[in-house]
């Protein structure tokens, strides 16, 4: 089947047009704009017009099909010879099946395309199976990212965080008193119900402190084993500030020779 498209559609966005029809650069031209040439041209053919012009399509036609709604259109664009990572960001960003995202994060070579990734986090039809790819070879620092974004939806930033918890407990303890240190405790709150392993402990034991907030974090935290506590108490920021000291007092996890101390 041959369709014949009009590409001379222009927005005045130039790459970015409005409403969802931006231009994928090679793939089609710059500035045409693609939701136009869908809903005029592509729209009102009934879907088995469109799977066949999936599989053959070319240029402005190729990112057009890309904003179709059906997943059995986007599966047979994927198959596409002339497919490309311009297409697979229009997909990400644009469709709204989970079926058709799905067959997209089945292509592993997409899936690592960083601006793929951060559209299919943006996408609040990203389902669960796809979140689980996208997390899978994360390390903490980067589930902790995406888990306190504004830019992704909530759906993806509560499977970050469950991602985040699994992993804690998988990981070695340099990782996970990196994740600490690095976000000055702001995981804390994300870990609650987990407790440290004793490489984690030691290596937080190890660290000389010079953050409040690093501290309060801590002190905050239900899990924070009793060496942390005593090595906190040591240290010269807080030895200076008594209110940083008083509430590493107050926990739960105190050891007792500390407060006799006092």
């Amino acid at each position: 089947m041959s369709l014949m498209i009009d590409t001379d559609d222009h927005g005045a966005g130039g790459e970015s047009e409005c409403e969802g029809g931006g231009s994928v650069g090679a793939a089609g031209g710059l500035g045409i704009n693609y939701r136009r040439i869908f809903e005029r041209d592509l729209h009102p053919l009934p879907p088995d017009a469109r799977m066949a012009a999936a599989r053959h399509a070319e240029g402005a036609l190729l990112a057009a099909l890309c904003l179709d709604p059906d997943p059995r259109v986007i599966r047979l664009v994927l198959e596409n010879a002339l497919v490309g990572l311009p297409h697979a960001r229009l997909i990400a960003e644009h469709h709204l099946n989970p079926v058709g995202l799905e067959a997209l994060a089945a292509r592993s070579a997409f899936l690592h395309d960083e601006a793929v990734r951060r559209l299919l986090l943006r996408n609040v039809q990203t389902p669960e199976s796809v979140l689980r790819k996208l997390f899978q070879n994360s390390n903490l620092l980067q589930l902790f990212k995406v888990a306190v974004s504004r830019e992704v939806n909530e759906r993806a930033k509560r499977a970050a965080r469950d991602a985040l918890r699994r992993r804690f407990l998988q990981v070695g303890g340099e990782e996970c008193a990196a994740l600490i240190f690095t976000t000055e405790g702001r995981c804390l709150p994300m870990l609650l119900g987990l407790q440290f392993d004793g490489k984690t402990t030691a290596l937080l034991c190890r660290r000389t402190y010079a953050s409040t907030l690093l501290v309060q974090n801590l002190a905050r935290f239900p899990g924070t084993p009793p060496p942390v506590i005593r090595h906190l108490l040591s240290q010269p920021m807080v030895r200076r500030t008594p209110h940083l000291r008083q509430i590493l007092l107050q926990h739960a996890n105190c050891p007792a020779e500390a407060k006799r101390a006092t």
